[in-house]
C-alpha cells in the first residue's frame, strides 16, 4: 500500500514541477498584461528596442512625432546611441511601473564593450492617440535608457598607449606609439630592424572613413590611433588597449550641464608576441629588393606567417601555372588521372576551335608527373576540360579561392562562379591560372602549405598560438602524389633554380600574362603563358599571337614551394610583377627565403 502511495509521488512529482513553472512564466507574462494600457505599451516598446526592432517602434509613437521624423532617421537615432554607448546587449530585466506623471519606467540591462553592464530606465512618456490609444510621446531623449528630457547622449573616450609589437624569439619588432602621437595622417612605427620590418608590420593612424562606424562602436575615438595596414591592421584589436572615458547625458539647453552616465578606466594592453622570424623577414625583403612584388613565408603545420615583404597580402595577380597544384589535385581526387598516365606529346591543344600553342613551338607530353615537372600546358587545359568548371572552382574553394583569407588587411583570392566559366577555352584558361583567376602571394603560399601538411588548410595568422584543425582540402594521399610532383618541378623541372644541397624542396612555379595576344601585336584571345610559354593563334592560321607572352614586362614570375620536403618546416611563395618567367627569377628569390628559414630552425 505504502510502495503504491510512494510510486504516485513520484509520478506526480514532474506534474508539481510543470505546474510550477508555467505559473511562475505566466505569472511574470501577465504582470505587464494585467497592467495599465500605458505601462503595457511602454513595456512593448521597449521591449522592441531590445530587439533592435525599430518599425514596431516607430508603429507606437504618436502621429505628431511620426511627422516629425521619418522611419529611417529614426532608426538611425537609435543605432547611433547604441554605437556611442559601445552596446553590445540589450534586455528588460523587470516590470513596467508608473514614474512621474504621465511616464512609465521600464528597467533594463544594457552591456558595452567600454562601460561593462549597465542597469537604467527606460522612461516612456504616454499620450492619448487617436481613438483613446495610448501612444508614446517620442522625442530625442528616448534614443537611450537614463537620459531625461532634454538630453542627448554623448561620450568622451580616449585610447591608452598603443603596445608594441614582439617578433617571435620575443624580440621588439616595433616600438609602441603614445595615443594622441598622430593628429592626423600616417606613421609607421619605429622597428630594431629598420627598412626589413617596414612590409610586415605596417602604419598607424586616424581612423579611416571604411572602418570609422565600426571602430567607435569599440569605443575609439576619431582622432584615436589604429591600425590602417600590415601586422598594426591585422592585431589592430589586440593592441589598442581598452578604451576608457565618460558616457554622458548631455543637456541640449545653452547653459545645460552633462550629466556622467557610465564611467571607464583605460587599460592598455601587453607587449604582442607575433609569428614573424626576424631572419626570415631580413631575408624577404632582401630576396625582394626593389622589385614590385610581394613574398611571403609560412609555417604549414601552423599557417604562423613567418615574413612578409612587399605586396605579399594586399595584392592579387593572375597566378599562372602555380594554380596547376589545384588543377592536378581536382584531377587526382576525381582520378581523371594518375601520375603514370600517359599524354601524347604536342606543340598545342585546341580548345573552341582556338590552338593554344607551347612557347617557341615546343613539344611536350609524356606522364602526368613529367607533364607537371615542365609545365605543359597542352596537356593541362585539356586536363582542366576533362576535370569541369564546377569541379575545378569546387577544388580551388577548397584551398581558399573565395573566402576571407582571416588575415584582416588581406585581399581575398578568387575565380568566378562555376556558371560564369563558360566553354572549353575558359576553363581550359582557368586551370592553368588564367583567365579570371586571381590570387595574392598569401594565397599561394596557404596552397603550398596545405599540400605540405598532408592536404589540411592552414588558417593564416599572426600569432605564435596553437593552431585549430585546418580545413581538409584533399586527402593525404592525393597530397602525397601532388607533394611528389612539386619535388619534381625542383629536381628536373622547371624549377630547378630552387633546388638546395642536401634539402629536398617542392615546389611549382608560374608565369602569368597580364596583357592579351592582341594588345602586343595580334588579333586573338588571350590565353596565359607558362613555364614552357603558351601563346596562341586561330587554326585557321592568323599569324603574330604566339610570341606575346615571350616578353618579360607581359608575365608574372611566381614559385610556391616548401622544403624539406619529408618534414615540412616553411612554406614560401614569391610572386614578382612583370619579371619575366617564374623559375628564371622567382624561383632563386625562394630558394634565399627557405635557406634562412630553415638556418633559423636549427
Amino acid at each position: 500500500m505504502n510502495e503504491s502511495r510512494n510510486q504516485r509521488r513520484r509520478r506526480a512529482r514532474p506534474v508539481f514541477v510543470l505546474a510550477a513553472l508555467a505559473f511562475a512564466l505566466g505569472a511574470l507574462l501577465g504582470a505587464n498584461r494585467s497592467s495599465s494600457p500605458a505601462n503595457t505599451l511602454a513595456y512593448s516598446f521597449v521591449r522592441a528596442w531590445t530587439r533592435h526592432e525599430y518599425i514596431s517602434m516607430y508603429a507606437d509613437i504618436s502621429q505628431s512625432a511620426r511627422h516629425s521624423i521619418a522611419v529611417g532617421e529614426f532608426a538611425a537615432v537609435y543605432r547611433e546611441a547604441l554605437t556611442i554607448a559601445t552596446a553590445t546587449h540589450l534586455r528588460v530585466t523587470g516590470k513596467a511601473r508608473g514614474a512621474a506623471g504621465d511616464e512609465v519606467a521600464v528597467p533594463v540591462r544594457v552591456d558595452t564593450r567600454v562601460f561593462g553592464s549597465l542597469s537604467l530606465d527606460f522612461d516612456v512618456a504616454i499620450v492619448d492617440g487617436a481613438n483613446g490609444r495610448p501612444r508614446v510621446a517620442w522625442s530625442r531623449s528616448l534614443a537611450f535608457p537614463g537620459l531625461h528630457p532634454g538630453e542627448l547622449l554623448s561620450r568622451e573616450t580616449s585610447l591608452p598607449r598603443r603596445a608594441p609589437l614582439l617578433a617571435r624569439d620575443g624580440s621588439v619588432l616595433a616600438e609602441a606609439i603614445p595615443a594622441g602621437a598622430l593628429a592626423s595622417g600616417e606613421a609607421t612605427p619605429d622597428s630594431p630592424l629598420g627598412a626589413a620590418a617596414e612590409a610586415v608590420v605596417g602604419s598607424v593612424g586616424a581612423p579611416p572613413a571604411s572602418r570609422r562606424q565600426a571602430l567607435e562602436g569599440q569605443g575609439v575615438p576619431s582622432q584615436g590611433i589604429v591600425g590602417l595596414s600590415g601586422l598594426e591592421l591585422a592585431l589592430d584589436d589586440r593592441l589598442r588597449g581598452v578604451a576608457g572615458g565618460e558616457l554622458l547625458a548631455a543637456s541640449t539647453q545653452p547653459a545645460g550641464r552633462s550629466r556622467v552616465l557610465a564611467h571607464a578606466t583605460a587599460h592598455a594592453a601587453a607587449p604582442l608576441r607575433t609569428s614573424i622570424s626576424p631572419s626570415i623577414q631580413r631575408a624577404a625583403v632582401a630576396a625582394l629588393g626593389g622589385q614590385l612584388g610581394g613574398i611571403v613565408a609560412m609555417q604549414p603545420s601552423t599557417g604562423q606567417i613567418l615574413a612578409v615583404a612587399g605586396l605579399g597580402l594586399d595584392a592579387l595577380q593572375p597566378p599562372g601555372s602555380t594554380f596547376k597544384m589545384i588543377t592536378v589535385t581536382g584531377v587526382l581526387t576525381a582520378k581523371i588521372a594518375t601520375p603514370h598516365t600517359v599524354f601524347p606529346y604536342a606543340t598545342y591543344a585546341t580548345l573552341d576551335g582556338v590552338r593554344l600553342n607551347n612557347a617557341n613551338g615546343e613539344e611536350c607530353g609524356g606522364t602526368l608527373e613529367l607533364a607537371f615537372a615542365v609545365s605543359c600546358n597542352s596537356v593541362f587545359t585539356p586536363l582542366g576540360v576533362r576535370l569541369g568548371a564546377s569541379r575545378l572552382v569546387a577544388t580551388a574553394e577548397g584551398f581558399g579561392f573565395n573566402h576571407p583569407s582571416g588575415v584582416p588587411g588581406a585581399v581575398e583570392s578568387t575565380l568566378p562562379a562555376a556558371g560564369e566559366i563558360q566553354g572549353e577555352l575558359d576553363v581550359g584558361s582557368t586551370a592553368i591560372g588564367q583567365g579570371q583567376v586571381l590570387a595574392s602571394p598569401l594565397e599561394m603560399a596557404t596552397v603550398a602549405a596545405t599540400v605540405a601538411d598532408d592536404g589540411a588548410r592552414p588558417q593564416p595568422t599572426f600569432l605564435p598560438e596553437k593552431a585549430a584543425p585546418g580545413a581538409r582540402a584533399m586527402s593525404p594521399s592525393v597530397a602525397r602524389t601532388v607533394r611528389r610532383l612539386m619535388i619534381g618541378v625542383v629536381r628536373e623541372g622547371t624549377g630547378t633554380s630552387a633546388a638546395i644541397p642536401g634539402v629536398t624542396v617542392a615546389g611549382k612555379t608560374g608565369t602569368a600574362e597580364l596583357k592579351s595576344a592582341s594588345e602586343v601585336g595580334g588579333a586573338c584571345p588571350s590565353s596565359g603563358a607558362s613555364e614552357t610559354g603558351v601563346g596562341q593563334s586561330h587554326e585557321e592560321g592568323k599569324e603574330g599571337c604566339h610570341n606575346a607572352e615571350s616578353e618579360a614586362a607581359n608575365t608574372d614570375a611566381w614559385f610556391a614551394a616548401f622544403a624539406p620536403a619529408l618534414d615540412p618546416r616553411i612554406a614560401v611563395c614569391v610572386m614578382l610583377v612583370k619579371d619575366g618567367a617564374g623559375g628564371a627569377t622567382a624561383a632563386p628569390a625562394a630558394r634565399e627565403v627557405i635557406e634562412a628559414g630553415l638556418a633559423a630552425e636549427r
